[in-house]
């Protein structure tokens, strides 16, 4: 029951910001003793059905440019593939280290736009 109510949250927030959810899914499913490469693995799988049913959301309200997503959609499906052969090097550790430096990164990043 728990994963399906964190799905609904992360849902919310991930349609409502544009930040596709495995952000929260991830340290959800390592808090659950999965190992990186499944957890970062089974949040695609979340962020996927949620990005679609997102996308539908958007279009229908008329939120889509659909000539850049469709761009960098296919930067992003080149660059997709690489991904999981480098996790396949990086420790489980440094994985961790990397992923919350990144998420600070982000939030200081959002915080320092937010204020121009």
């Amino acid at each position: 029951m728990i994963p399906i109510l964190l799905g609904v949250l992360i849902g919310v927030l991930s349609s409502g910001s544009g930040l596709g959810g495995g952000f929260l899914v991830v340290p959800f499913l390592l808090h659950l003793g999965k190992e990186a490469r499944v957890a970062v693995g089974t949040s695609f799988l979340f962020v996927l059905m949620v990005a679609v049913s997102s996308l539908l959301g958007h279009w229908r309200v008329g939120n889509v440019d659909w000539k850049t997503g469709v761009f960098l959609a296919l930067g992003g499906v080149l660059g997709a593939q690489a991904g999981p052969f480098i996790l396949e090097h990086v420790s489980e550790q440094n994985f961790k280290r990397f992923f919350a430096v990144l998420l600070i990164g982000t939030g200081v990043w959002l915080l320092y736009q937010s204020r121009s």
